[in-house]
């Protein structure tokens, strides 16, 4: 039997930001099993943590594949770990994933917490024809990490009106389509953003931890600032505070326990 918890991230309440489950496990698992398990939680993420010398190792899976970098799990797990005393408020939590080692600091006296991240800015590339068919418009700029596309388009009415043909984003290639504007005037917020993922089954993600790792370096260019604000403007909706050091990007959020359960298999 093995710990597995629900996390709302990037969330100041429940029912917002992005769910992730969060599973603790002795010893390395095997990966057709963890596979399985987050098929079965149906959220965008499962991650899988197991106790190491140094900290955890941590791995990410949607319901149809393993990912690199996730942002919100990552959160969610760091949040796991100090909700049940696993780790003190004032200890910091590390992670061995794929993408390198990353932390997480916790702030007691406002319950945010901070993740350092490896940057992924995009370069600029030219759209291919399946993403300006399946988001139904021109960029204003397209621009790829290794991961993703990133697209601005005008306003934010328009990130929040889009409605895109998810095959042909598949289409597309790579990773997702992360599609950004300028705030409107008067927001609290210096950008919006949305992010698609149909190639891992996930046709809208909540709230993109690992998008930021991109969008945080393309707006502070664009803006001449090195600490931003963003807003996910999907349905359940997010923030995030970000800030560029060097080639890393911290990302802050809170998070909420929803769940806390016991897998018996």
């Amino acid at each position: 039997m093995k710990p597995i918890y629900i996390v709302d991230a990037f969330a100041s309440e429940p029912f917002r930001g992005n769910p992730a489950a969060v599973c603790l496990c002795e010893q390395p698992e095997d990966e057709r099993w963890m596979q399985q398990v987050a098929a079965e939680m149906n959220l965008s993420e499962t991650a899988f943590l197991v106790p190491i010398d140094d900290g955890y190792d941590l791995r990410w899976f949607t319901p149809e594949t393993e990912v690199d970098l996730c942002g919100h799990a990552t959160l969610a797990s760091a949040y796991a770990l100090w909700h049940t005393k696993r780790l003190q408020p004032e200890e910091t939590a590390r992670f061995v994933t794929k993408s390198g080692v990353l932390t997480v600091a916790y702030n007691s006296n406002d319950d945010w917490m901070t993740m350092d991240f490896p940057e992924e800015a995009p370069q600029p590339v030219h759209a291919p024809e399946a993403l300006i068919q399946g988001l139904g418009l021109i960029p204003r700029y397209t621009g790829k990490n290794r991961m993703d596309y990133v697209v601005e388009v005008d306003s934010e009415q328009t990130v929040r009106s889009l409605k895109p043909d998810q095959q042909q984003l598949m289409a597309a290639g790579g990773r997702g389509v992360i599609v950004t504007s300028k705030a409107a005037a008067g927001s609290p917020y210096d950008f919006v953003s949305r992010a698609f993922y149909p190639s891992a089954g996930i046709m809208e993600d909540p709230v993109t931890g690992s998008a930021h790792c991109a969008l945080a370096p393309y707006w502070a260019r664009r803006l001449r600032k090195q600490e931003l604000t963003g807003y996910q403007a999907s349905k359940r909706g997010g923030i995030v505070k970000v800030a560029v050091s060097g080639s890393r990007v911290l990302l802050t959020g809170q998070a909420k326990m929803i769940m806390q359960g016991t897998l018996e298999v």
